[in-house]
């Protein structure tokens, strides 16, 4: 389960990027694929930084209706949540 949280948290910021991409491509031209390429990880970068930290300040300030909104919005409504490493005397 939380390998398809991770993967999801992963892909949608992506695709959301992509999208916003489209919708600057709509009004501008492009003359090469590099600029677009990098108009995409700059965007996707943006996306996933800001719904992130909305979503850190949420858990930070106790508000779990923005903190699962802003989770959505990458993907999974919580962040994946990753075991600790076992102790010795676990096995």
């Amino acid at each position: 389960m939380n390998l398809f949280v991770s993967f999801m948290r992963t892909v949608v910021p992506i695709v959301a990027g992509l999208l916003l991409t489209l919708l600057v491509h709509i009004g501008v031209t492009f003359d090469s694929s590099s600029v677009a390429g990098v108009v995409t990880a700059v965007l996707t970068g943006a996306y996933y930084t800001v719904f992130r930290l909305l979503e850190a300040l949420a858990a930070k300030i106790h508000n779990r209706p923005l903190a699962t909104v802003a989770g959505i919005l990458l993907g999974w409504a919580t962040p994946p949540d990753y075991p600790g490493p076992a102790t010795a005397g676990t096995a």
